[in-house]
């Protein structure tokens, strides 16, 4: 499978600043099987330290970080020659050795010409256990597959580069064939073992038994928390972020006979595990949006649309019949996978804006800056006339461009400055911004 990320790892091997390299991103993203690919295809020698699998070299790291003399020692234990430019040295799993953290700094100024790089499924927790190395440490995060990476896994590679490029006219046929595959790669989701499952197999329940094991995963991870959370509340809080999103959330609705403080510990575990994204909610806006945001209301995105569903437990056969694509189980499906688009594409903070005010509550799902301008964005499928809370939003704020992800083609409201796009455009827009609409070129 070929992953779009992959083209950042080439460009950190061969800059001329590179610094170690920390891997971040939930279990099973596919960080190990990127570090690996790109050890077969740049490197003569690779030596992975799986602190998971080979625990008693967490010694190493326990006294002296000299870099010279941990490689001096890890070539003495395995017998693989570590030298700079033809030696990817990989530390995984890295939150059971948290003092690799720190040991990276001195790799960066003693050894600056060897590629290091560490990753771990539940990194964010070790942060609390050491002082980060701010200046001496290159950051990237690994999310699931998109919408794009799937088409290209599934042998669609005109399809795909269709959804990676500037937002283009597209034929009827085209467009009813991009919607189709997106139905599947809603059930499918893009956690990379469930979708080489079904590329492999096409089929649907083999992949959800992948997403059943994954999830599974999840949950025995709950153990490994740190500081420990409530393991009922943990799982509690899980299943209902999953069947939550695109809701605003209070934490007493998050999990029922716990107290406030506990629910809110394992949620925002989740968060730190990735496997949940906050989306900040504002009532008034200005940049930068996060001074305007509440700590107090929220919303969420799941890791990924695929386990979301699992753990919603939905009935595929209803998705996969439902003729109208984005009020499958009331347009959740909808904003999940445009939030995930948005997620992958920019790496950012996600927001929405939300009006609580007598008798006139209104939401916009999204809200997006490029180049100083933000610009709101709904996930409806419907006439202009239905969007009453992007109406009120324009009123009030007059944006230059609000945009409307729906399952019809490229149109534009001249008049109401609104622009709909099909919703596997939803990377696209976030990767290449409001300009790259064709229709307002």
């Amino acid at each position: 499978m070929e992953r779009y990320f992959f083209s950042d790892l080439i460009d950190w091997v061969k800059s001329q600043r590179r610094k170690p390299l920390l891997l971040r991103g939930a279990r099973q993203v596919g960080k190990t099987w990127l570090v690996e690919k790109l050890a077969r295809e740049q490197f003569e020698f690779y030596l992975k330290v799986d602190f998971e699998e080979n625990s008693e070299l967490v010694s190493l790291f326990s006294g002296d970080l000299n870099p010279q003399k941990i490689c001096s020692n890890l070539e003495l234990r395995t017998g693989i020659d570590i030298i700079a430019g033809k030696t990817l040295l990989f530390f995984d799993e890295i939150h059971i050795c948290p003092r690799v953290i720190i040991a990276l700094r001195y790799f960066y100024e003693k050894m600056p010409d060897l590629h290091v790089i560490a990753a771990g499924s539940l990194l964010e927790f070790a942060f609390s256990e050491i002082s980060f190395p701010v200046g001496r440490i290159q950051s990237m995060e690994v999310h699931p597959m998109n919408f794009s990476e799937f088409l290209l896994a599934s042998n669609y590679g005109k399809a795909a580069e269709i959804c990676n490029n500037q937002i283009s006219e597209v034929s009827a046929s085209i467009h009813e064939f991009l919607l189709e595959q997106l139905r599947i790669y809603w059930l499918v989701g893009g956690m990379p073992e469930c979708i080489n499952e079904y590329v492999t197999t096409k089929s649907l329940k083999k992949a959800a038994e992948v997403q059943d094991e994954i999830c599974e995963t999840y949950r025995l991870d709950f153990n490994k928390y740190k500081p420990k959370t409530d393991i009922n509340c943990l799982n509690a809080v899980f299943s209902t972020i999953a069947a939550n999103v695109g809701k605003q959330i209070k934490y007493t609705g998050l999990a029922i006979d716990f107290t406030i403080p506990t629910i809110k510990k394992a949620y925002e575990s989740l968060l730190l595990a990735r496997i949940a994204k906050k989306v900040k909610s504002l009532s008034n806006i200005g940049i930068p949006l996060d001074v305007y945001a509440s700590d107090k209301k929220f919303k969420n995105i799941f890791l990924d649309i695929g386990l979301m569903n699992r753990v919603m437990g939905i009935d595929y056969n209803e998705a996969l019949s439902h003729k109208n694509l984005l009020s499958i189980y009331r347009g959740q499906f909808a904003e999940q996978f445009v939030g995930q688009e948005f997620a992958t594409a920019t790496n950012n903070q996600l927001y929405y804006w939300s009006r609580d005010a007598k008798n006139s509550n209104a939401e916009i799902d999204y809200l997006m800056i490029f180049d100083g301008m933000i610009y709101p964005v709904e996930v409806k499928d419907g006439p202009s006339g239905k969007l009453r809370s992007l109406h009120l939003y324009r009123e009030t704020y007059q944006p230059l461009w609000s945009v409307v992800f729906h399952a019809g083609q490229t149109d534009v409201l001249e008049n109401e400055k609104i622009i709909f796009l099909p919703i596997y455009f939803a990377g696209a827009f976030a990767r290449f911004g409001i300009n790259s609409v064709p229709v307002i070129l």
